[in-house]
């Protein structure tokens, strides 16, 4: 049997190869981008993405890209030269309500969510409802994600990956 520590440092990538093919999804495909209800999902790259390439054993190659409105070429080319990417800031809408988060590849942590607003709580016998309020609106990216990352899964081990995705991302780094 392997060592955790080992299998963690073996399958990591898959999170980075996730995070790079939502990205893709997101600019090129966003319609394909389904929740476990098999409604398209409304979602946008937030303000950061962080990129890295690992040039020796030692030796890691980090490009952020932060700001409104970025510029994220900087991001392709980077791709283009063998990184992944390893954190990105998401917006997500459903209906009236929006969330921002940001997921990282590495161990799908999702940090800085910032759940739609909830009435204020205005007597001790409301705080268990607002607690329960948050919790489910938190779940749901939580759910979002897992959903997304088993469609990728799907994907990743079908034939389509490779005739059909792989070629489709190519096109997107050369245009």
């Amino acid at each position: 049997m392997l060592d955790i520590a080992v299998l963690y440092n073996k399958y990591k990538f898959l999170g980075q190869e996730f995070l790079t093919w939502l990205w893709y999804s997101l600019e090129n495909e966003p319609k394909s981008l389904l929740d476990a209800e098999g409604v398209p999902v409304l979602m946008a790259v937030g303000n950061r993405i962080v990129l890295e390439v690992i040039r020796e054993e030692s030796t890691v190659e980090s490009v952020t890209i932060k700001g409104d409105n970025a510029d994220l070429s900087e991001g392709i080319v980077a791709i283009r030269k063998g990184a992944l990417v390893t954190e990105i800031s998401l917006e997500y809408k459903k209906g009236d309500l929006g969330w921002t988060f940001t997921l990282k590849g590495e161990n799908f942590n999702i940090t800085a969510l910032k759940t739609p607003e909830t009435p204020p709580v205005e007597s001790k016998d409301e705080t268990e409802g607002a607690v329960i309020d948050k919790l489910f609106l938190a779940s749901e990216v939580v759910n979002l994600v897992g959903t997304l990352f088993r469609n990728f899964v799907r994907l990743r081990i079908s034939e389509t990956w490779s005739k059909k995705t792989v070629p489709a991302m190519k096109r997107w780094l050369t245009a």
